[in-house]
Order: C-alpha cells, then sequence, then structure tokens
C-alpha cells in the first residue's frame, strides 16, 4: 500500500470507506483553489444557518454563539493571510468547517445539522454573483457617466454616419456616444433582471429531497437578503441558470463593449484620425520607434471571445446533467470567476479610455467631404418640394451621384445647370438643404442627431441613468 499524506479520517465522508482515495483523486477532486473566493459568503451563510438551529431550538444557543464567533475568527484569518487552506478538505466548506471543529470543539460538528454541501454551494455561488453584479452595475454607470460627458462636449461635433463602414448620413459625435450610453443601460437593465430571478434562498433543500428537522428556511432566507425561500429542493441544488444568465449578461456587456472597442481602435488609426487615446492606455513597439498601439482597446475586443466561450463552457456542461447535484457542477465556478475578472478590468478600461479621449473635430469634419452623405437629403428634397415619390427621387438621385463622381466633386459643388440636366425643376434652394449643416438641423424625429435633441437626449441620460 502506497503512503499517504493523509488519512480518510480526516474527510468528512470517510466513515463508508475501508481504503482510501488515491493521490491523484485528491488533488483532481479538491476545488479549493477557486472556490475560496466563496469564503464570505459561506461563513454568512453558515452563521445565518446556525442562528435558525439555534432559533429552532435544534442545537443550543451557546452552540450558535461559539459557532458564530469560531466563524468571524476564520473570517479574520482568511483576510489576513493567516488561514491554511488545505486540498485533501477538498473546497472552502470543508475547510472552514474543518477549522471551526479545531477551535471550538464539539460545537462545530453542529453545524452541518440539516444541511448538505448541495445547498451550502449554491446558495454560496448565488450570494457571490448576486454581490459581483452589483460591481459590474457599478462600474456601468461610471462607464455611462464619461459617455455622457463625452457627449455633452459633442453634441454640435459633426461626423460621419456609417453602414457597411461607408460613409451614410453626417450624424454628431455626440448622438454617436450616446447609443453606446442606451446599449450599457439595457445591460444595466438586464443585471437587475438577473438578480431579481435568482433571489430565491436555496438554503434548506439539504442534498435534495429537504430535512426532516424543523428548520424555519424563511428565516434564512431573510438573514442573507433573499426573497423568499426556493420552492423545490430537487430544482434548488441542481440548477445553475442562474449562473448561465449570470455569463450571458457578461457577454452581451463584452460585445457591447467589444464593439466601442473596435470603433476606437479605428477612429484613432492613420486612415481616420478622429481621436487620440490617451498614452496611458496605448503602448509601442519593440521595433518600431513611432507606434502607439491601442492595446488597451485591443485587449477590450479580445476579451469579448473568452466571456462568449464561459458562456457556452457552462451551458454545455448543464446540458446533459440528470436531476439532481452531480460532481459535474464543480466545473461551474471558474468560468464564472473568470468572467468577473475579465469584464470588470474592461469596464476600467474603457471608462479610462473613453474619459481621457481627445477629439480631432477637424479630421471627422473633413471626412464629411467624401462619400456624399447628403444623398438621402437631396432626394428628400425632391420628396418635398417637387412632389416626387421617393422611390422615384432615389433614382433621380441617385443619377445626380453618378453625375458628381464623373465630375469628382461633392453634390454641393455640382452647379445648378448640372441639377437640372438630371431633373428640370430643381430650383436654387436645393443647395441650402444638401449642405452637411442643414442635413443635421433637419433631422428632428425623436432620437434623432439634431443637436438640439441631442442635447435633450443627454438631459434624459442623466435623469434615467446617473
Amino acid at each position: 500500500m502506497s503512503k499517504r499524506k493523509k488519512s480518510l479520517k480526516s474527510t468528512i465522508w470517510g466513515g463508508r470507506f475501508e481504503g482510501e482515495s488515491s493521490d491523484n483523486l485528491i488533488k483532481f477532486n479538491s476545488s479549493i483553489s477557486f472556490d475560496k473566493n466563496l469564503y464570505a459568503q459561506d461563513i454568512e451563510g453558515s452563521i445565518a444557518h446556525a442562528e435558525m438551529l439555534s432559533k429552532q431550538k435544534i442545537i443550543l444557543k451557546k452552540d450558535f454563539l461559539e459557532i458564530k464567533s469560531g466563524l468571524l475568527k476564520i473570517k479574520k484569518e482568511i483576510e489576513t493571510n493567516k488561514f491554511k487552506f488545505k486540498i485533501e478538505l477538498e473546497d472552502i466548506h470543508m475547510n472552514i468547517e474543518s477549522r471551526l471543529i479545531e477551535l471550538i470543539g464539539e460545537s462545530g460538528k453542529k453545524l452541518h445539522t440539516a444541511r448538505s454541501r448541495n445547498d451550502q454551494v449554491v446558495t454560496d455561488f448565488k450570494m457571490w454573483i448576486r454581490s459581483d453584479l452589483d460591481s459590474i452595475l457599478e462600474l456601468l454607470k461610471q462607464l455611462q457617466e464619461k459617455l455622457i460627458i463625452q457627449a455633452e462636449d459633442n453634441y454640435e461635433t459633426l461626423m460621419p454616419g456609417y453602414t457597411h463602414l461607408q460613409v451614410a448620413q453626417p450624424v454628431t459625435f455626440g448622438h454617436h456616444l450616446l447609443a453606446y450610453v442606451e446599449m450599457f443601460g439595457r445591460d444595466r437593465t438586464r443585471i437587475e433582471d438577473c438578480k431579481n430571478r435568482m433571489n430565491e434562498c436555496p438554503l434548506g433543500s439539504a442534498a435534495l429531497a429537504g430535512t426532516s428537522y424543523p428548520i424555519d428556511r424563511n428565516f434564512v432566507a431573510k438573514k442573507l437578503n433573499f426573497s423568499s425561500p426556493t420552492r423545490n429542493s430537487i430544482d434548488s441544488v441542481s440548477s445553475r441558470d442562474f449562473a448561465i444568465e449570470y455569463l450571458s449578461v457578461l457577454s452581451l456587456i463584452g460585445i457591447n463593449l467589444s464593439r466601442i472597442a473596435e470603433e476606437l481602435i479605428l477612429w484613432s488609426s492613420n486612415g481616420f484620425n478622429f481621436i487620440v487615446i490617451n498614452e496611458e492606455y496605448t503602448t509601442g513597439s519593440s521595433i518600431m520607434p513611432q507606434k502607439r498601439n491601442p492595446d488597451a482597446a485591443e485587449l477590450i475586443r479580445g476579451k469579448s471571445n473568452r466571456l462568449v466561450g464561459n458562456l457556452v463552457n457552462l451551458t454545455t456542461l448543464l446540458k446533459g446533467l440528470p436531476l439532481a447535484y452531480s460532481k459535474d457542477l464543480q466545473e461551474d465556478k471558474e468560468p464564472v470567476f473568470d468572467s468577473s475578472e475579465n469584464i470588470k478590468n474592461c469596464l476600467l478600461n474603457m471608462i479610462g479610455i473613453i474619459k481621457s479621449l481627445k477629439i480631432n473635430k477637424n479630421k471627422m469634419l473633413k471626412a464629411l467631404q467624401k462619400g456624399f452623405p447628403t444623398a438621402t437629403d437631396l432626394a428628400d428634397y425632391l420628396v418635398t418640394y417637387l412632389n416626387i415619390a421617393f422611390r422615384d427621387a432615389h433614382k433621380i438621385t441617385g443619377k445626380i451621384i453618378l453625375l458628381a463622381e464623373k465630375k469628382n466633386c461633392s453634390l454641393d459643388e455640382l452647379s445648378l445647370e448640372d441639377l437640372r440636366s438630371i431633373e428640370p425643376r430643381i430650383e436654387s434652394n436645393i443647395m441650402k438643404s444638401i449642405s452637411i449643416n442643414s442635413s443635421i438641423l433637419k433631422k428632428t424625429s425623436f432620437g434623432g442627431t439634431s443637436p438640439r435633441l441631442v442635447l435633450k437626449a443627454i438631459s434624459d441620460a442623466k435623469r434615467r441613468y446617473l
């Protein structure tokens, strides 16, 4: 028989076994390297559980007080790096319980009454995700604030709006930035929805069937700030849809961050030169001395793939599992912890980029001289002033664009005679209609890019989001 560093006597489940676990299994089975992140939630949940056991006279009050005191001491040990985590104790729950028994003796052995690790871990996990979502909400709010400040500074700054990455119509830079404010606003509502759906307490479901002890699940749920207990004990310990929803929300935030990162990368390139990203968020090249690379934005764009990958990881894990608990569910935490760390880093860097962004207004305006951005305004003129059906106006405008291309000039550089060669009824007032400024000012439909509306939208965004 090979030598063992630790006997089964040290485990909580060793009574049924005669042999010892393989060293390989001990390492393979251990999750303490990552689920120690749940220590605060585990201790908070254990204190609430012990208090309920005392209230229900399942354990003595003195047992509860000793348990609470011991758990708070363990929390301090962990937070001061004095706690020794042991892989042979598998997870955060058993590491804490083992240390509790060392500290307070027999009372510590009573803590796990009417509880299983199955309902314990899912309660810890829900509490951790709930707290993490609050942190992400605050970062999203900070990002929206920086975007709104930039939008207010640039509510009249003209730039090309693009479709298919080709110049489409004039917009203001402020209007463009507010698009992202709305996207991140929806992300915030998704977080709130996620929190509401997951805010039921699984503790008291035990292994899967509930318990015969006279517990008070409502008391524990209230103590841990859940709205209510979960309604089905099997569902309670089996389900991780709340974690999938969490990862889905983070994936969508990552996708929205990736889109703005992509635009920042394009706009800061030599081909656009619309913006300058602060040096704090750029790096250089090991060989090309002139380079200022937008690495922060590129990493944000790249990390979004990882967030989606973590979502796929957990959905694939869960789809084939029978009810109730299986050890596969130990794999639910690393994707969550990884996505949490990465989304926060992405948000912090994007907040810094937007806050320190410099705008090249002249470059944006110059870009509007290409691509015939007021072509739609020309078609609208034909509809409004000449009573031409829009589809016919579209064709006439297309012919005028073709003429301008042949003459290598912009629309407003065509003479009245040039325009009348295509449509004889055109009057001189068309010139005002196809100017960039006129185009912007006329976009007065709700949600449009007119500077007056952009200012209103900024005021509305402040009221709704800040």
